[in-house]
């Protein structure tokens, strides 16, 4: 019987080779084989970075044990250089920063607190949209086969209740290669969203989830519609923040700036959970007067804090901003490429180094992870592995995606995407 109990990255039961170790983009494996990690949302600086290595090293000797509740020095410098480093071209719009453990709380608390500022219950958010399984991060989390309660094998699901109306806006359309349709306008698309967010404390809009991408049309006419429903908007930049776009944010490319951004995946580097809310210069002056109510004993942590420093570092001594645009063209020519030579494909989207392949099948909305029957997207991923990579599915039936740590080498790029074209075979 196996101890562990977990929820796989690829659905269905196939069994493989482990995790044993990482080194740069590459996992260890239990048959000795490197494999590309091409699933590395939460490390865009890859396995075992010399310069989180050392800060983690650092903290360890010499940082207290430090809850929350008590003012940290270190807390506070990290505060200061996310806001001075990360929102350098924001400052007259953001105001502060609170850490917290994981994206997943960090969209939770954002939410409660819309909810307390505004004094409504109901939530809002896009179709397809992810944001997290912890409290309200659940609740707006819309994708059926993540809805935090129970798939039956057999067939059939057991979701776990949400206790207030969840509002849900149509999803942002469009793809770069393969056989898209021409998308609606934003103002078409988004004609009833003032209605739709009425009694709602707050949308929020992710810009990866379900291989829907940013796109700065929508973010405009969403916010908009926020603003004049009464409503807050929250951007959450927990996979597409921090770099992973090509630029620090994906709401940096249009003219509406949130009321909240949440951070979590890449924060501290891949070497210590972290999550993050930042509020903007209004929100903050709104708090005047009141305390957040809101504790928790590991938030801020000192490894979580070192590694956040020494990240935001990295990012700016390797130019990795730039090196992500770089990289950008290459995979937009290959996906090109692989679009046109498989015909399972239905859609490539994607920005920077975060990329979504769509394949023929299902409509996403009855894919719940029902079955015990190995979905075609993990059958690709297995057959990727053959050729050297390990890609991620986000546990569903028809997609697939990758996300490269940022440091990845063009060698090593060009390898992942040939890992993704054979495994694409499986399709035929």
């Amino acid at each position: 019987m196996q101890r562990l109990l977990q929820t796989g990255l690829n659905a269905g039961e196939a069994d493989g080779p482990k995790v044993v170790g990482g080194e740069g983009v590459h996992f260890l494996m239990s048959d000795g084989r490197r494999l590309i990690d091409g699933s590395s949302t939460g490390g865009p600086l890859g396995h075992r970075h010399p310069a989180m290595l050392e800060a983690l090293r650092k903290a360890v000797e010499v940082a207290p044990v430090v809850s929350e509740g008590w003012y940290w020095e270190e807390r506070e410098k990290a505060a200061e250089e996310l806001i001075d480093i990360a929102f350098a071209g924001e400052h007259g719009w953001v105001g502060g920063v609170r850490f917290f453990l994981s994206g997943s709380e960090a969209n939770d608390q954002a939410l409660a607190l819309a909810q307390a500022l505004t004094g409504r219950t109901a939530l809002a958010t896009r179709e397809r949209a992810y944001h997290g399984l912890a409290g309200l991060s659940r609740a707006v989390t819309t994708q059926p086969q993540w809805h935090g309660g129970l798939s039956i094998l057999s067939g059939g699901v057991r979701p776990a209740p949400v206790p207030f109306a969840v509002r849900q806006l149509p999803a942002p359309e469009g793809a770069r290669f393969g056989r898209p349709k021409a998308p609606r306008p934003a103002a078409e698309l988004l004609a009833g969203a003032q209605e739709t967010l009425s009694d709602a404390a707050a949308v929020i809009l992710d810009y990866t989830q379900g291989g829907l991408y940013y796109d700065p049309a929508y973010q405009d006419t969403a916010a908009q519609a926020a603003r004049a429903a009464g409503a807050l908007w929250i951007a959450d930049e927990v996979v597409t923040g921090l770099g992973r776009s090509g630029r620090w944010f994906a709401f940096q490319g249009a003219q509406s700036r949130p009321d909240m951004v949440t951070l979590g995946k890449p924060l501290a580097g891949g070497a210590a959970p972290c999550g993050a809310v930042v509020l903007s210069r209004d929100l903050v002056a709104e708090l005047g007067g009141k305390s957040w109510q809101s504790y928790s004993t590991f938030r801020g942590h000192p490894l979580m804090i070192a590694a956040t420093r020494a990240y935001l570092a990295t990012v700016v001594r390797e130019n990795l901003l730039d090196r992500v645009q770089r990289l950008e063209a290459i995979v937009a020519r290959r996906m090109a490429e692989i679009a046109a030579r498989h015909p399972a494909v239905v859609r490539i989207d994607g920005r920077g180094l975060h990329w979504t392949i769509e394949l023929e099948g299902p409509d996403w909305r009855n894919w719940r992870a029902d079955t015990t029957q190995t979905p075609l997207a993990s059958a690709i991923s297995d057959r990727a592995r053959e050729a050297g990579a390990l890609i991620g599915t986000s546990g569903e039936q028809t997609s697939l995606f990758l996300a490269p740590a940022l440091i990845i080498s063009e060698a090593d790029l060009g390898r992942l995407l040939d890992a993704l074209d054979y495994g694409l075979e499986a399709a035929a």
